[in-house]
């Protein structure tokens, strides 16, 4: 039900949201690479936050996979930094996902986002139960060390065909949108 230009422009629209919005500072270095399955490599201890994004015809899920080891930690957190390193890491995810329903935003005006939650990454295998026409994962690498996962699950409840223009250049900085 998914076209291969609405896939291409899910991993486009994926990719540069995860380059802009997951490194902290733009001088990061933000590798990322396709995984065989959701949930590849991840330990017991591995969290995900969960992102949904919603039209008429798609429910998209960002699912981004995290340890919260001492690299990760060091990475997300300053020294003067006082919140817990969730609380952070929860905003970040937010951004990555609000660049995403930016994005689709050009090509499908009736979106809506919810907030992020965390579950164990336990969860990851049941994400078959949801019927997904795309189901796609990712390993994010920041400078090296920072070792994230991500995986984007859509459903659609109609034909979906569609070409993102990711070509733009964006001119906000992450500002909260009221509705």
């Amino acid at each position: 039900m998914i076209s291969a230009h609405a896939k291409d422009s899910f991993d486009r629209i994926f990719r540069k949201a995860a380059q802009t919005r997951l490194p902290m500072d733009s001088g990061d270095l933000c590798e990322i690479a396709p995984l065989a399955e959701a949930g590849a490599g991840a330990t017991r201890d591995t969290q995900v936050v969960v992102l949904t994004i919603s039209s008429i015809v798609f429910r998209l899920l960002l699912i981004l996979h995290f340890d919260e080891d001492d690299h990760t930690r060091r990475y997300y957190l300053n020294d003067a930094d006082e919140r817990p390193f969730q609380e952070v890491f929860l905003e970040i995810c937010n951004l990555c996902c609000g660049a995403m329903n930016q994005e689709l935003l050009r090509c499908f005006p009736d979106l809506g986002m919810s907030t992020p939650y965390v579950l164990n990454a336990r969860c990851l295998p049941h994400l078959h139960e949801l019927k997904p026409a795309l189901l796609a994962s990712y390993s994010v690498t920041l400078n090296g060390d920072v070792r994230l996962a991500a995986t984007v699950c859509v459903c659609a409840n109609a034909p979906l065909d569609f070409v993102a223009d990711t070509s733009a250049i964006e001119e906000t900085s992450g500002e909260l949108e009221l509705f």
